[in-house]
Order: structure tokens, then sequence, then C-alpha cells
């Protein structure tokens, strides 16, 4: 029996406080109800982070599906970037600060002597640097809270290469740093997880390449900003400039075929306006220039190709081959950061396809079947994802399963 329903004069009587629990009820009923309404009259939402927005639980999760309603409903709330930017927009004017858009994300600033619970809800979602500057606040709280520590991560990666040469094919892992650590000199003079962030990015870049053989790309990025006398990465976008997308290619044609890229002709291209992925976060929408680039691996005429793609479903490229190119068979993973080069991966390789990280654990067979298309498989894979353990693929277990897939149709 509900203590409401006792009598009054009953010691554990309680009364149901009516008006206000009908109150929260109302509200709970709104908040959750609120995606659905604003669906059917024609609001879509759309996706602010960069990761995809929340499922709608299943009834089969059992107490997850009750868990899981506030993270959907949060994520399919209609006009919400209108409200992070309105509450950002009233924090800025009355208060003079940007809003605190993640609980408690001053609290990874511990005081002396103190020790900080750290949870990823202690960070916020963007780290407002020098200069206008914006960083992705994942570049800091992946590397104070991974999901696997880095031994793990290593013997991940590790297994990796060991299941594609062992099945006779060449095996390529580039690393994308982080933005904060290409231009850590952007960063405030304190943020919160700076100490735990430092550290876990030093034994990254001190083990990483050595310990797996990734190409370590930071001194080559340095080398095109100094060259071109601009930054490689944008200030308000969390991705590398199409610097550092040719930078890969031509990396990766070195890589698989020593001094091919002497013939290569590089020229600039187009320029447009690109939606910058950092200030959605703040529920702004700006943008930043794209300045393109031609490539004629054969010095002649421009052979980029213009195939946008997320690479959740993959994408596949194909050019009849010219002096210059890479002629074998390559299938790659990449992320975002390999937006920016797939018009000089089209240019520069006569086939290869590039899938995404996520799809090796959601597919294993048949990113196995795809990457076995391939004489070279390349991983192209960013930095805050590896070091936080954030990639499902990194599990051994994974690299075993698309590992027997390539087993079962070796090359050479």
């Amino acid at each position: 029996m509900h203590e409401a329903w006792l009598p009054k004069e009953h010691p554990l009587h309680r009364p149901r406080h009516a008006k206000r629990q009908l109150t929260a009820l109302l509200c709970a009923l709104v908040f959750f109800t609120a995606p659905v309404i604003s669906w059917v009259f024609g609001a879509r939402p759309q996706p602010l982070e960069n990761r995809p927005m929340a499922e709608f639980p299943s009834i089969t999760d059992g107490w997850g599906f009750f868990t899981g309603l506030g993270p959907w409903a949060t994520d399919h709330l209609p006009f919400r970037q209108q409200a992070i930017q309105s509450v950002d927009g009233v924090s800025r004017f009355v208060f003079q600060e940007p809003a605190r858009l993640s609980e408690g994300s001053r609290s990874a600033l511990a005081r002396p002597g103190e020790q900080p619970e750290l949870d990823e809800n202690v960070f916020p979602p963007v780290i407002e640097g020098k200069d206008g500057w914006l960083f992705l606040g994942h570049d800091i709280s992946y590397r104070c809270v991974p999901r696997m520590d880095l031994d793990r991560v290593i013997a991940g990666l590790r297994r990796w290469r060991d299941v594609v040469e062992a099945s006779g094919r060449k095996f390529v892992l580039v690393i994308a740093p982080d933005k904060s650590t290409l231009y850590p000199e952007y960063l405030p003079d304190e943020y919160a997880g700076q100490e735990c962030a430092g550290k876990a990015a030093e034994e990254f870049w001190r083990r990483v390449p050595e310990e797996t053989g990734a190409l370590d790309m930071r001194p080559l990025l340095r080398q095109v900003a100094e060259r071109n006398q601009r930054p490689v990465y944008h200030d308000i976008d969390t991705h590398w400039t199409h610097d550092g997308g040719v930078a890969m290619t031509y990396l990766l044609a070195e890589q698989l075929h020593p001094g091919i890229t002497r013939t290569w002709r590089l020229w600039p291209g187009r320029s447009y306006p690109h939606s910058a992925d950092i200030p959605d976060l703040l529920g702004q929408d700006r943008t930043v220039q794209i300045d393109s680039y031609a490539l004629a691996p054969d010095g002649g005429e421009d052979n980029t190709v213009s195939k946008p793609s997320d690479f959740h479903t993959p994408l596949h490229l194909e050019s009849p081959a010219k002096p210059g190119m890479i002629t074998g068979r390559v299938r790659m993973v990449g992320d975002s950061f390999t937006q920016f080069a797939t018009p000089y991966l089209g240019a520069a390789f006569t086939d290869i396809t590039v899938t995404h990280p996520n799809n090796p654990a959601l597919d294993p067979q048949g990113t196995g079947q795809l990457l076995a298309e391939g004489e070279t498989v390349v991983f192209e894979l960013s930095e805050r994802f590896v070091v936080g353990g954030r990639y499902a693929m990194l599990d051994t277990a994974v690299a075993d399963e698309v590992g027997a897939v390539l087993a079962a149709h070796p090359v050479g």
C-alpha cells in the first residue's frame, strides 16, 4: 500500500504533495513528448556534436530503457541549437563569460591538495582558446578519462598490424594529431584537465609510434605550416585543412612507392565556405573558408575527385591509371580527417575504398571482406579516439575476427 493511502494518523503516512508532483509530472511529460510532437509538425532535430544523436532506447533494455530516455530526449529537443545559443549569449552579456554547458566543468581544476573525481561530465564540450581559437573538449576529456589504458590500445594496434601482414598485405597506420597537440600555444593558460591531458599526450606520442609503427605526422604538418605560412588546422574547426589532407596523401604515396611523388604537380583549387563543427556545440552557425587544391600525379591535368562522404557507407574511388599514380588495390579505414584528403586520394590512387573506424566492430565479416579486396590496408585514426580508447575496433577480438577473413583470402 502506498504511504499516501494510509490514515493520516498512521506513523508511515506521507502525503503525495499533489501540486508539486503534478507539476513535475507535467514537466517530464513535456520534456519527453516534445521531440515526438515537434516531429509530427515537421521539425527535424540536427546533430550539434561530433557524434551520432542518441537513439530511442529499446524496451528490451530493461531499466536501461528509462535511463536512455534522457539522452534521447535531450538530443531530439526542438530548437536545441537556438536554446544553446540563447544560454551562451545571456551568460556572455550578463557575466562576461561563456556558458558552462557541461555540469561541473570547473571541478576538474582541483584546488591544491585535492584529488578531483574525473568523469566526462566535468569537462566542457568546447575550450575557448587565445585569439578566438576553439578546441573540441574531447581533445582533453578523452585523454583524462580513457576507456582503455594505453597498454591495451597499443596491443590492439599491434594485433591489427599482425593480422593484416600475416595475410600477405602491407599495413600502414597514420595517426592524425589533435589540434590541441599541434597548436598548444592557442590553448588558454588554464583549463580543465590540463595536467592529466598533458601527461597522457606525452606518453602517447612517446610510445605509440615506436611500439606500433604508426606514422607520426606532427613534423610533416609543422613543415607544411611553415612553408605555407598558415596553420594546417582551422581556428574554429577541429580538423586539419586541405593542407593536412594533401600532406597525408603525399606521405601515404611515398610509403607505398618511394619517389613516386616527384612527378606530382599541385596548385590552388577552388575556395568555398564550410560549416565549422565546434561552434555548433555553442549553438552558433559559423563557417571556415576551405582552400582546396588541384593535383596532377603525372604533372598534367587536375585528377582530383569530389565525392563527400562520412565513410559509414564505404566510399570507393577508382580512376584510370596514369604515370605517378599508385596502381595497387588499397583499402582504408579512415575517419573525418580523411574527408579532407579524399580529393587527393582519388587523384593519386587508381583503386581505393575508405570505410569508417566504427564499421570493423559493427560488421567484422563485412569489413573483413572489404579489406580482403585490397593488397594494402591503410588506417588513419584520430589521436583523441586512440589515446582515449574510444574506437571499439581497438579490441583485439575485433582484429582477430576481421583477421580470420583476411587469412582466408591471403595475398601473394
